[in-house]
């Protein structure tokens, strides 16, 4: 594979591909996976998202990438780094990380896993100051993670997105700065 972005003891990270979409879709675009992320999709979101991932990194050199199992060279999942583009977010334009495993993949530390090597590629290759991760309240294993990566709650920077329902809002927002990620133990 020579699009190979990041890799780790388990995970190959790349862009999305032609045909990608089609395997997300039937992978990952789950009630359970999609439970507080606004609800299973229509193909044509994650074909949008996919082309916009492959925008992002055409323009800007990062951007969502695929998780490939290297086991099974399966795809468990997506992740990566992109601008915060909700226009109700105070802080548009800020470096956003993000992820989401496939439901049979859960409690197994790949999301965990695939965040420490994006948060390496941010703040070393990219040179992102900080970056930002945002959830629902509800979403507790979402905030838990990013606290486990040393990010800290800002809510200051919550906003209410009447495209999620009420059990998800707010949006709520964590941050770690590169100087907090590069002192790290």
């Amino acid at each position: 594979m020579d699009d190979v972005v990041l890799e780790t003891a388990r995970l190959i990270l790349r862009p999305p591909r032609e045909g990608d979409a089609e395997a997300q879709f039937r992978l990952l675009n789950t009630p359970a996976v999609m439970a507080r992320l606004g609800g299973v999709k229509p193909l044509e979101h994650v074909t949008s998202r996919h082309a916009m991932a492959r925008e992002s990194f055409a323009s800007e050199g990062f951007g969502s990438m695929m998780m490939i199992e290297k086991a099974s060279g399966e795809l468990v999942g997506h992740c990566g780094l992109k601008r915060v583009n909700n226009a109700l977010a105070p802080n548009i334009g800020d470096h956003e990380i993000g992820w989401l495993v496939r439901e049979d993949r859960w409690r197994q530390g790949l999301a965990h896993e695939a965040m420490r090597a994006v948060l390496d590629w941010a703040f070393g290759p990219i040179g992102a100051p900080h970056v930002v991760a945002l959830t629902s309240q509800a979403n507790v294993a979402s905030w838990r993670l990013m606290e486990k990566l040393g990010m800290e709650r800002r809510p200051e920077q919550d906003f209410a997105d009447p495209a999620y329902p009420p059990q998800d809002n707010p949006t709520i927002q964590y941050r770690l700065t590169a100087e907090r990620w590069n002192s790290k133990p």
